[in-house]
């Protein structure tokens, strides 16, 4: 098991987030975290990521309990994120984004064959090597926020929200490029309103309802499972 979480509380001032949540992502494995606006999908993340202190409850990753572990020492244990909304450097090249998501790294040819590796996942952003994060479209963008979260050599990615305000065409690549980088060995964590696309891709999913999982199962039982048909695929 690569990543466990046990009853983990979050609060937000006197607002409790999370209600004592617990999931397990198992090496090699995408898994799917859905719910609507407010449920505490992005939560949970920041709480993964170190980007937000939790009230109770552990997260223990590859073995070791990093609950209360700095952000940038997760990096380094190998949790990266592409986070909700892209946070992309605008002034900075694409380039220049890319090497930012490998500054825990020291070894400047496994540096290099990772930089190949993006662009070759990613042609659009090789096309737009020298051009300024922020000039880049939305999908360009999101493009870039994951190659640079792959920068740093991961053994968990956390994906928050990947085809937020895209064309469906973008969407669908976007979710191909997803797939690969996990054939690629890989472990993936997804949060994704597109419960549809997340759920065709994940091995196994959980459905969080105002800071409780209300529901898990393999990807494609969710997908089938009529409550949650009804409430996020549009289906009655």
């Amino acid at each position: 098991m690569l990543l466990e979480i046990n009853d983990l509380t979050l609060l937000y001032g006197r607002i409790q987030a999370l209600h004592g949540i617990s999931l397990t992502v198992n090496e090699g494995e995408v898994v799917a975290l859905i719910g609507a606006n407010g449920a505490g999908k992005t939560t949970t993340m920041r709480a993964i990521s170190g980007l937000r202190p939790v009230a109770q409850g552990s997260i223990i990753f590859d073995g070791t309990d990093v609950t209360r572990m700095r952000a940038d020492l997760r990096v380094v244990r190998g949790i990266g994120q592409a986070p909700e909304g892209r946070g992309v450097f605008p002034g900075m090249s694409v380039v220049e984004n890319l090497e930012m998501g490998a500054y825990t790294r020291r070894d400047r040819g496994g540096i290099a064959e990772d930089m190949k590796m993006v662009m070759d996942l990613f042609p659009r952003l090789a096309e737009r090597r020298k051009q300024a994060g922020g000039t880049l479209s939305g999908g360009e963008q999101q493009m870039l926020a994951v190659g640079r979260a792959l920068m740093a050599r991961p053994r968990l990615l956390l994906l928050d929200e990947p085809s937020m305000g895209l064309a469906p065409m973008l969407i669908q690549q976007i979710f191909e490029i997803i797939t690969r980088i996990n054939e690629q060995g890989t472990t993936i964590l997804l949060v994704e309103q597109n419960a549809q696309q997340a759920l065709s891709r994940a091995h196994r999913g959980y459905v969080l309802e105002t800071g409780r999982i209300v529901k898990e199962g393999t990807g494609q039982d969710l997908l089938h499972d009529p409550a949650v048909k009804e409430a996020y695929l549009g289906v009655a």
